[in-house]
């Protein structure tokens, strides 16, 4: 059997099983059997595959048969360009949650846009510029430590504090924060959304920002099974209409948030305009909506603004 064989093999065992992605996911499994690298495996495309690699393949695509996640198997997932180590204590990276990262470095980073609320030629400016000398951000319900990892490498004047309720997902993150050399600007914290915070750090952070479990729970059985069986359900199904976190979030922040600090929460589906509307009831202004790559209203942004500041800075605008 040569490469090639091994490769038109596992990828038609994986769609008899019903992997939506088989050819990606056989060439990744291919390729971790035989520990090379793409270049690799298409350069010697027609060699044979000795027997210790085809025993592994195997393994590797009987678990995925069997619902395991591909990033599972690998213990790993790119985010941002970076690496991670991932395993079942926590959410595997998605792309559309590299949008509201995104968001948040270009906001540390003064992008002019996500500074003024100047969208669609309609420009809000706001009277509280962060200060860059100091840039606090807070990650709440870290995870693998994908978005405070990234934060902290691509901004390197930032400090993160990520908190997470899952002491497991919490040592998945250090770890990662070791592997990309940032340990030093993330301090991890354990307890429920923002509770472990220090006192100290109240009205002092320059963002706060989370990909809360937004399922709702009567979708949860609709989930496909890779997700319902190994992805860790905290992190995934949200409690009442599955935006509960969302509305303590957004209630809490303005305890903690300094005047002109940003929000930005990651929502499912159709739940942004509803988002969007408890911003507008509460002490939040500058309210703005991006869509991920398949057009999806995904992340939801505003300003923290004392009522008596907040005048005409309010903005709806989907960017």
């Amino acid at each position: 059997m040569t490469i090639r064989d091994a490769f038109l093999w596992g990828r038609e065992h994986l769609a008899a099983t019903g992997v939506a992605e088989p050819a990606i996911e056989a060439d990744l499994l291919l390729r971790r059997a035989l520990g090379w690298d793409r270049a690799q495996m298409y350069t010697r495309w027609d060699s044979p595959l000795d027997g210790g690699a085809w025993d592994r393949y195997r393994v590797l695509l009987d678990a995925r048969a069997g619902g395991r996640p591909v990033h599972y198997i690998l213990g790993e997932r790119e985010f941002m360009g970076l690496l991670f180590a991932v395993d079942e204590r926590v959410l595997i990276p998605r792309p559309e949650t590299e949008v509201l990262t995104e968001v948040i470095i270009d906001f540390l980073n003064g992008n002019r846009e996500q500074r003024t609320g100047n969208s669609q030629s309609q420009e809000v400016r706001s009277p509280f510029p962060v200060p860059r000398s100091r840039q606090l951000v807070v990650d709440v319900g870290t995870g693998s430590g994908c978005i405070a990892v990234a934060i902290a490498h691509f901004v390197p004047d930032a400090a993160v504090i990520a908190t997470d309720i899952s002491r497991g997902a919490l040592d998945v993150a250090a770890s990662n924060a070791r592997r990309h050399g940032v340990e030093s600007r993330i301090e991890f914290l354990e307890g429920d959304l923002l509770t472990p915070l220090p006192q100290s750090v109240q009205r002092e952070i320059d963002v706060l920002v989370s990909n809360p479990p937004y399922v709702p729970p009567q979708d949860a059985a609709g989930l496909p099974r890779e997700i319902r069986e190994f992805e860790p359900t905290i992190a995934v199904v949200g409690q009442e209409d599955g935006l509960a976190v969302h509305r303590r979030l957004i209630s809490e922040g303005t305890r903690w948030l300094k005047p002109g600090g940003l929000l930005a929460l990651e929502v499912g589906t159709g739940q942004a305009l509803a988002v969007a509307g408890w911003f507008r009831e509460a002490d939040y202004a500058v309210i703005r909506t991006i869509q991920d790559y398949a057009g999806i209203d995904r992340v939801v942004t505003a300003t923290y603004a004392p009522e008596s500041t907040q005048g005409t800075l309010i903005v709806l605008a989907n960017t």
